[in-house]
């Protein structure tokens, strides 16, 4: 029934360029679905940004859904 997985690991997988807003010089720069930092291309000083509640938070089945490198990738970033 799932076979792509669930809809909420959509950007996760298939990522996608965002703007964003340099928290420290204010020029918009890109950052993939799929991050949580990005260095500015600008100031070249690291901007954050909360990728908010997924479902590597909560899921059983992430880390096979998802991938073992990006879900330890975006583990470590949103369990501090």
């Amino acid at each position: 029934m799932f076979k792509e997985g669930c809809p909420g690991s959509k950007e996760i997988k298939h990522p996608k360029p965002e703007d964003i807003k340099c928290q420290h010089c204010g020029k918009v720069i890109e950052i993939w679905s799929d991050e949580i930092e990005v260095k500015c291309k600008y100031c070249e000083k690291i901007t954050t940004r909360p990728l908010g509640v997924t479902c590597i938070e909560w899921c059983a089945f992430a880390k096979e859904c998802v991938g073992e490198e990006k879900y330890s990738r975006l583990k470590s970033k949103t369990s501090k």
